[in-house]
């Protein structure tokens, strides 16, 4: 059967895949990660399929549909966004009337999280594939030709007739060795310099080694709608081969970012690959994405092998805050690891937020004091974001502080995310205002530029990916605050 999965087109540059999507300040575009393992494991199966990518590659509307069109496909998986969620229904109800006979469905947690809304929204459309959409995919592509025993497909809610039918939840991959090397999917089907992430050298791959995550944080979409709680992980072996398959077929690829919720949940493993990627000799650096609760020993044992960067949620420097999200950290904690990475030689890119539950003006205060004592590489501020199926959307709708129910408003008209929570301590344009301000003070103040200035010195690849990245960065922050 012929698949072809779309990112539809919306705004120019809009990261869909991003956990939180929008247009982002740093010119940052995400690979269409979830529907190109979803393709690398039909393809498995023997199945004709093709990937686009309408922002990644400028497509607009009428370049797009021309492209389904002349692809002719059986099945068209859309994946969708909270803030682009109408026009996201809007392309795929013109796919359907543009080719009738085929069968259209959508993905991503915003439908997963109003699988029945999100049919409602646009009654040109078949179906939705929630969370983990893989295997419900490949399927869903053995039983259509038939037209026939789409009930029996875990996952699944689907059109019959007047009906929405939802059927059981499916059960996670646990094997996840089984899935293709989605690096492989990208050399077929994408471009990788389409793709940019600016706290990572250029050109970069990103891959996931795990999926679910064990932590219980209140504002993460992705445990809570597509991947669920537990943790799996890949083996050590088939995470090298990946980095093996990455340096023989990809060459030109300078950095691999190991986009995991939490990479290293299991520091033996985490030490165990390490040893394995010395072993066998990779070059190419990597970025992880973890808590701050690893060891120096762990960490020292990455950098050995090539790690380059630690992406962070530090989210408050409140310990009330930190309580209330269920980070499962401290101040304190996090000081030692920023201490502990030091000392390792490993670089940081530290994440806040604004406005969760307990948000004052003086934790916001206390969060930017403590950003700029940490003084990463790069930092980054945002104000809350809540999305359909999490705890920190139900604590906003519950208690009355979203401003909106509509979805479009997720966004400003430039793109950028745009909060929408509005508490009785501060209103979302507080929040907004410090955030554009804590951005100001962080990447203007000398000890930032004075480390940043020493690292591009040092070396052609940081100035290579500062350099790309501040062409679109600077001309948002030298209008804020």
């Amino acid at each position: 059967m012929k698949v072809l999965f779309l990112n539809p087109p919306f705004l120019p540059r809009f990261s869909r895949f991003s956990r939180s999507p929008a247009v982002t300040r740093s010119g940052t575009i995400y690979y269409p990660i979830w529907h190109a393992y979803a393709a690398g494991v039909l393809e498995q199966r023997g199945h004709t399929v093709k990937i686009v990518d309408a922002p990644a590659e400028g497509l607009t509307r009428g370049e797009t549909l021309k492209a389904v069109n002349d692809f002719a496909p059986c099945m068209v998986v859309v994946y969708t966004s909270t803030p682009s969620i109408y026009n996201d229904c809007s392309v795929a109800g013109e796919i359907k009337d543009l080719m009738p006979w085929t069968f259209v469905v959508l993905t991503g947690p915003h439908v997963s999280a109003l699988p029945k809304e999100s049919l409602e929204c646009d009654t040109r459309i078949d179906a939705v594939a929630r969370g983990e959409y893989d295997i419900t995919i490949a399927e869903l592509a053995e039983r259509l030709p038939e037209r026939s025993g789409l009930d029996a497909v875990d996952g699944l809610t689907f059109r019959d007739s007047d009906a929405i039918i939802s059927n059981r939840q499916r059960a996670f991959i646990e094997d996840l060795d089984s899935l293709p090397f989605v690096s492989a999917v990208y050399k077929n089907h994408l471009n990788i310099r389409d793709y940019f992430y600016a706290h990572c050298r250029y050109p970069i791959v990103s891959i996931f080694t795990s999926r679910g995550c064990n932590a219980r944080c209140t504002y993460c979409v992705y445990p809570e709608k597509m991947f669920g709680r537990a943790h799996r992980q890949r083996t050590p072996e088939s995470i090298v081969a990946e980095f093996e398959y990455i340096e023989r077929e990809l060459p030109e690829v300078k950095e691999v970012l190991i986009d995991d919720d939490t990479f290293s949940f299991n520091e033996r493993h985490t030490i165990e690959f390490s040893e394995l990627m010395i072993k066998r000799r990779i070059k190419v650096p990597w970025t992880i994405e973890c808590r701050a609760n690893l060891s120096y020993e762990t960490m020292r044992a990455m950098k050995r092998a090539g790690c380059r960067l630690i992406v962070v949620g530090f989210e408050s420097a409140a310990d009330g805050i930190l309580k209330a999200v269920k980070k499962g950290l401290t101040i304190e904690r996090m000081r030692a690891f920023v201490a502990d990475a030091r000392k390792a030689g490993v670089m940081i890119h530290s994440c806040f937020m604004a406005g969760n539950p307990g948000e004052t003006r003086e934790t916001l205060e206390k969060s930017l004091e403590f950003a700029k004592e940490i003084n990463a590489d790069t930092c980054q501020f945002f104000p809350l974001m809540v999305y359909p199926g999490t705890e920190a959307y139900e604590w906003a709708n519950r208690n009355g502080f979203l401003e909106t129910a509509d979805f479009r408003k997720w966004l400003t008209a430039d793109g950028l995310h745009n909060c929408v929570v509005s508490t009785p301590e501060l209103s979302s344009k507080d929040l907004v205002r410090f955030c554009d301000r804590a951005r100001k003070k962080y990447y203007l103040g000398p000890r930032y530029l004075a480390r940043k200035l020493f690292r591009v010195i040092r070396s052609h690849e940081e100035m290579k990916k500062t350099v790309k990245s501040a062409r679109v960065f600077a001309k948002y922050l030298l209008r804020e605050g």
